[in-house]
Formats: structure tokens, C-alpha cells, sequence
């Protein structure tokens, strides 16, 4: 499974961008939130990858912070959402805020949204206000995840370490969101946060 992409951006528009990473091109749809963070035609890219795998396509989408990431793959794993209406709800409000209507029950914020209706944003609050409270970083993570983008890089290649571990993708996150505001910038490396969060893990 691909959890994050680094090469060099060829292409892109307001949907999708295409990442040359060693001579090979791979396609990855982005929301507008991702979008506005992307630096010029041919420089060095890094987005952290959701790989959703089906029997006709294996589908990249490319996400400029790891909450962003997190939000999607809260969002598709709920009924009635797919890919395109997560993107849709990422690309219209950011995390913070998104994640907040839907704690706070604010019906009118989330109807704004293009493609929720009524019955949807009331569906997606209750489906998704205990999960998003537990589950999402605090706002003060978040801002530091999105500034600091070597240690949402080291988090992501944790993750994928110990998945190959064996751990559950939902199990590690939320062990890592413990211990990531306890580990310097500085030291934030992906060998810190495996040790750490296999600590936590064990205990």
C-alpha cells in the first residue's frame, strides 16, 4: 500500500496532480485544501497517500497533511460517503472546522457543503461525533502537524512501520496522537516515534 508519495510535480490542476517519482507518473487526486499548498510546476512534492484498491482500479489520493488524511479515511469509511464527497467536504471547509460543525451539531455549516443535503449533514453528525471527538488531533496538534511537515512525515513512516508490525492502522494513530506533542521537533524522528508509540502500545 502506498502511504506517501515524494517526487517531482509534472502536472496538476484543481482535482488532481501527477507525482514523477523516479521516471514513473502517478496519478493522484487532491482536494482544493491540498491544492493551495502545492508549490510550483516542477519542484519536489510530498503528500501523504490514501491507496483505496478495487478489482477494475487502484486509486491514489494526495493529501498536503496528515489531519487532512485522517478526516478522508474517517469520511470514506462512513455510510453514503465516498472518495468524492470526502474531497468535496475537504475541499469546502478545513479540518478544524469541519470537525467542530460536526461536534457542535451546526447543521447549517455542514449543508453548505456541496452535496449534503439535510438528511446527509444529520447522518454525518451522528455517525461521526463521538469518532471525530476521540479520533481527530486537538486543534493546537493539528496546527503543528500542518507547519511541521518532517515530523508528519516521520508520524506517517511510523505508521506504516508498524503496520508491517501488525497493528492496526486506527490503533496507531491514536497512540501516536498521545505522544506527539511529548517529542521535540527536533527530535522527531521516525525511529522516536516507533519506540515510543510501541511503548505505549506494549503497556
Amino acid at each position: 500500500m502506498i502511504a506517501r508519495l515524494t517526487g517531482r510535480l509534472i502536472e496538476v490542476n484543481f482535482t488532481r496532480c501527477i507525482i514523477d517519482v523516479h521516471g514513473v507518473g502517478y496519478q493522484v487526486f487532491i482536494p482544493m485544501s491540498t491544492f493551495d499548498r502545492l508549490p510550483r510546476q516542477g519542484a519536489e512534492i510530498n503528500l501523504f497517500i490514501c491507496t483505496q484498491v478495487r478489482e477494475d482500479a487502484i486509486t491514489l489520493y494526495g493529501f498536503a497533511t496528515m489531519p487532512e488524511k485522517q478526516l478522508f479515511e474517517i469520511l470514506i469509511a462512513t455510510t453514503g460517503v465516498g472518495p468524492k464527497l470526502a474531497l468535496s467536504i475537504l475541499s469546502s471547509l478545513p479540518v478544524e472546522r469541519f470537525s467542530a460543525a460536526i461536534i457542535n451539531a451546526d447543521l447549517n455549516v455542514i449543508k453548505r457543503i456541496n452535496g449534503i443535503g439535510r438528511k446527509t449533514a444529520e447522518r454525518l453528525i451522528v455517525e461521526l461525533k463521538d469518532k471525530l471527538a476521540k479520533v481527530m488531533l486537538p486543534a493546537g496538534a493539528q496546527r503543528d502537524l500542518a507547519v511541521s511537515d518532517e515530523k508528519a512525515l516521520a508520524m506517517e513512516d511510523a505508521v506504516t512501520a508498524l503496520e508491517q508490525l501488525g497493528f492496526k492502522n486506527d490503533t496507531i494513530r491514536k497512540a501516536l496522537d498521545k505522544i506527539v506533542n511529548t517529542i521535540p521537533s527536533e527530535e522527531a524522528t521516525s525511529e522516536n516515534f516507533i519506540r515510543k508509540a510501541l511503548q505505549a502500545l506494549n503497556s
